[in-house]
């Protein structure tokens, strides 16, 4: 009766443990999901509360910031005034973005699905940790690289001072392509094999079963990637800045420097006191990349939801 009395309490003890461990589990997985709602919404409205004192504060109109190239944040009252036109920001910003996935789209999808249906394993072993080291390499490389090797190439073989549009679209498709070829790998990856059996038996060759079959049925997922590989781009800031040659005024050509919104808010956020019209300003520009994150993330949100609904 003892060692049955000894065994019951042993047994109510574990599991009182094995409940508050199950509690203790919860109220930490809430507090660290809760800690990341309010770190995000805390961003978001600091953002917003900066960004939108151009406008509220010192009564810019959001036409003139979208739309026009001046860009004269100190000039003084006798010269006209300052003037605080982003529309050359955003233009370095989209055309250097879209330019680069452009390039780097159609090289990372061929990529994916040479990884996943046709290298041998050998291709394979080699291939997904060249991938992974892309991914890791940190920007600040790529742009050294870039101000290294590919600045002096354009210059020589291209014409212009090298520092150019083409120049940041070149890093910039470079930095994307680990982006797009992995979430291409696994939307590949993630197809049913029935799919590729089923066109097999149909008589379809391996180049009819990828066109037709498994890039289709994949399409959702590699949108998908292209549309991260474009939100990678827009935001990224280091390398561009490198290379792009920080101009103030719109690119005509590619061998033209440019800027975009990212460096030139790195470039000008030291020499702004808080609260006058150029600091609130940078902070505009910033609220231009919180608000294109959005885009990207709801048109995501779209693409997978038509995907899921088909």
């Amino acid at each position: 009766m003892e060692r049955t009395a000894e065994s019951v309490g042993v047994w109510r003890a574990a599991k009182k443990f094995k409940r508050k461990s199950d509690l203790f589990g919860r109220n930490l997985s809430f507090l660290c999901a809760l800690t990341v709602i309010i770190l995000t919404l805390s961003i978001v409205v600091f953002i917003s509360s900066k960004g939108l004192s151009t406008f509220l504060v010192n009564k810019v109109s959001l036409g003139e910031f979208l739309f026009s190239t001046e860009w004269f944040p100190d000039r003084g009252a006798a010269e006209g005034g300052p003037k605080v036109g982003a529309l050359t920001f955003i233009f370095g910003s989209v055309a250097t973005s879209l330019l680069a996935v452009l390039i780097s789209a159609p090289l990372s999808l061929i990529t994916a699905v040479f990884m996943v249906e046709i290298a041998p394993g050998w291709g394979q072993r080699i291939l997904q940790p060249t991938i992974e080291l892309l991914s890791g390499i940190p920007s600040v490389v790529y742009g050294y690289i870039g101000l290294s090797v590919l600045v002096p190439f354009i210059r020589e073989h291209l014409g212009g001072l090298g520092f150019s549009l083409l120049a940041g679209v070149l890093v910039l498709s470079v930095m994307v392509i680990p982006t797009i070829v992995s979430v291409s790998v696994d939307s590949l990856r993630s197809l049913p094999g029935h799919l590729k059996e089923a066109a097999y038996a149909l008589g379809s060759t391996r180049w009819q079963t990828i066109r037709l079959v498994l890039l289709p049925a994949a399409r959702t997922g590699l949108i998908t990637g292209i549309i991260l590989g474009l939100a990678r781009a827009f935001g990224e800031a280091l390398a561009v800045q490198m290379v792009i040659g920080n101009t103030r005024k719109i690119a005509h050509s590619l061998l033209d420097p440019t800027i975009t919104l990212t460096s030139g808010i790195t470039m000008d956020m030291g020499y702004t006191a808080a609260g006058s019209l150029w600091n609130n300003t940078l902070w505009s520009m910033a609220l231009v990349l919180l608000l294109m994150s959005f885009f990207f993330i709801l048109l995501i949100k779209m693409v997978v939801k038509r995907g899921a609904v088909k």
